[in-house]
């Protein structure tokens, strides 16, 4: 772990063709059962669970921890019942009465830009959401990192989109990665990967150190877990 952030975990889901979505970006189910009974271990392990702009806009997710169990767990481990949900967001256009913002109890935390208008911030702050502005177009991912850490979190879920893992790895802010890989072809030269964006030049990418691989449940599905290789 970092002394000055917390420890990152990228989690995808994709089809065997690398795809986390169809062309129609509709937020097409990939996991299977079991793979979600996993996801749902992995958030009640961390302590925030992270997605970016067009998963939480678009997707409105819950990122609570689904089990009973595991919620009870994690309070008698002197926890909060759910980790924190956290937001990267250039323009916060979040609805108040988004599941990510009612879904509760959870502490609900916004990573935005100057870009969001101050109106909106003023709405999602009396909804209970807590808003860090921190730059101009983009918001700096390192610096969200060290914000976070000085919250005292130390174990962070980045569970999507393409676009956000991509800019994790491009400032190597990424400590292990894990991928389902389901055994389904979705095809599609506009269909969502993993790591979208720019991309990575053969000596500028990441180099990843296999941990396992596991055929992982009855429907056929992988699981694959890489650390990363540090260049530093």
């Amino acid at each position: 772990m970092k002394l000055n952030r917390p420890h990152v975990l990228v989690n995808v889901a994709m089809s065997a063709d690398g795809k986390i979505d169809c062309v129609e970006r509709g937020g097409a189910s990939i996991s299977s059962a079991t793979d979600m009974e996993r996801v749902d271990r992995l958030r009640a392990q961390v302590d925030g669970v992270i997605v970016g702009g067009h998963t939480l806009i678009e997707g409105d997710p819950r990122l609570t921890v689904k089990s009973p169990t595991l919620r009870a767990d994690r309070i008698a481990r002197g926890l909060a019942e759910n980790p924190a949900k956290i937001g990267v967001v250039s323009v916060a256009n979040v609805r108040p009465d988004s599941r990510f913002m009612s879904f509760t109890p959870a502490r609900r935390i916004i990573y935005t830009t100057q870009r969001t208008p101050p109106q909106q911030i003023a709405i999602l702050q009396a909804a209970g959401a807590e808003i860090f502005i921190l730059g101009e177009q983009r918001v700096d991912l390192t610096e969200m990192l060290g914000s976070l850490y000085d919250l005292g979190m130390r174990s962070l879920l980045v569970e999507g989109g393409g676009i956000l893992i991509a800019a994790f790895f491009q400032l190597s802010l990424v400590d292990e990665l894990s991928f389902y890989i389901a055994p389904r072809i979705f095809g599609g030269s506009t269909a969502p990967t993993p790591t979208d964006g720019a991309g990575f030049l053969p000596e500028q990418s990441p180099r990843l150190q296999l941990v396992s691989v596991d055929k992982f449940d009855e429907e056929g599905g992988i699981l694959v877990h890489y650390t990363i290789d540090k260049k530093e």
